[in-house]
Parts: structure tokens; sequence; C-alpha cells
């Protein structure tokens, strides 16, 4: 396909998104793109073969191309799933870098030598059993990736990955407003959260829905914010607020904790 042709089918995208070539060229805006792999699998030694990938060539090759802080995540031991997952998450300033990643990654010839026993993996071996991906588009009043302000260890760290559903895309576009003009990013903020990012979901598995990410020193610290959320009065007025009702039908929490190699 021609490059033109991509580039047509890339503001064809953006334009069922409601996303102005403006953003598409990132001329005049702020607002990152986050792209969240998900990657599952069947046995630990796939895990192990895909971190090796991670961390000796998928992030270094990102790193190279300016694409950072990239974060690296797995499952926390407050998970009860017992799930085998790694979540990768991946900052671009705009749908063009994103779209263009794959070739830029193609032409690399050090990725493409450190990652060869993943990249040139066998159909009866491979080193995941399925890999998702959810782009997001950062909200107006969080507009960038942001890295944790931490003292504990990356090990002892807990960072909590949530996704809030809601019935209908007008309802959807509702709590992102709560989120922004409504004011609920402002209180994460003042209760220190630490906040990771913010976006709303414009491709996935779970539609519509936003996601966030907001870290903690440990699971301690992370159940005392929670209680200093419910209880403060300016949740409690947003929350009350007539037109923020019912704007979400289902939510879904995930504990990880970020890898040794994780920028995060």
């Amino acid at each position: 396909m021609k490059k033109g042709s991509i580039y047509f089918l890339l503001l064809l995208f953006c334009a069922q998104l409601g996303i102005t070539s403006a953003y598409a060229q990132n001329q005049g805006d702020e607002q990152q793109f986050f792209q969240i792999k998900t990657y599952h699998f069947d046995n630990a030694e796939q895990q192990q073969q895909t971190d090796q990938f991670l961390e000796e060539a998928y992030l270094p090759a990102l790193h190279r191309l300016g694409i950072e802080p990239v974060g690296v995540f797995k499952p926390h031991e407050a998970d009860t799933s017992g799930a085998l997952k790694t979540h990768v998450l991946i900052p671009f300033d705009s749908l063009n870098e994103f779209a263009s990643l794959s070739q830029q990654l193609n032409n690399d010839s050090e990725y493409l030598s450190d990652g060869e026993h993943y990249l040139q993996a066998s159909h009866d071996n491979p080193p995941y059993k399925r890999l998702e991906s959810t782009l997001l588009r950062a909200f107006e009043y969080a507009p960038t990736l942001m890295t944790a302000d931490l003292d504990a260890p990356k090990p002892e760290r807990v960072y909590e990955l949530r996704s809030y559903e809601s019935p209908t895309e007008a309802l959807n576009v509702n709590k992102v407003d709560m989120f922004n003009a409504g004011g609920e990013v402002e209180i994460f903020d003042r209760l220190n959260f630490n906040p990771i990012f913010y976006g709303n979901v414009i491709s996935g598995n779970k539609m519509p829905n936003l996601m966030y990410m907001t870290s903690f020193e440990d699971m301690e610290s992370r159940d005392a914010h929670w209680e200093s959320f419910r209880n403060d009065s300016q949740w409690e007025e947003l929350s009350a607020v007539e037109k923020y009702q019912d704007n979400v039908s289902h939510i879904d929490i995930y504990f990880l904790k970020a890898t040794s190699y994780s920028d995060l």
C-alpha cells in the first residue's frame, strides 16, 4: 500500500473517532495517545520469553525512537485470578507515531537481531497465548503520561488500573466530562493518588469505556487513599450531581506491579 493511501486511511480512522486531522498530525494538540498491550500466557516459560524480548529488544527500540517512558506490569500478589499476563503501556505523541511504529521497528536491524528468538518463534511454540491491544486518548485535564512520585522500591509498589464501562457512548462522554470539567481528576491530584494516566478508549475490546492508572507505596497506602477519597467532601458533592448519575455500568480493577525493567 502506498504511503498516501495509508495516511488517507489514518485520517478516515480519525474522522470516525471524531478526531480532526490536526490531532492526527499532532499540530497544536498536547493530548497523547496510549496503547496498552496485554499479553496472555499459557505458562511461565512463555512469559519469561516475552519478558526477555520486552527488556532486551522492544523497550530499547522504543527508546531509540524517542518513545518513553514505557511501563511494563504484571499482576500484583493481591490479584487472586492466577492469570499469567503482562501489560505494556506505551505513550504516543500522535496517531501518526502509533500507526508508523511497526514499520519503524521493521527497519531497526538491532531490534530484529535482539528480538529474533521471539519474533521468529514457530507456530507450535509461540511466546504467548493471545495479545490484546487497547488504544486510548489522554484526558484534556491530564494530557500526558505521568511518572510515580513514590519512595518505595518497584517491587513494593502497587499500580491500580481501572476500567469504567458506560451503558452508552453518550454516558461515556458524560463520565469523561465528570473527570475533566467535573473535577474528579482534581480530587485525585489533591489526594496524591500519583496518577500515571487517564484516557478514554477509542479502540479496544471493552467499549465504551475509560481507563486510568494510579500508584501507591504499598497496598496499605492504596486502601488509605481510597478511604480518604470516599470521605472527601468534594467527591461527595460531585457524585451527587444529577447530570453525572448512572454513567458507569461496570468496573474492572487490576492490581499490578512494575517489572524491574519498566520505566514507570
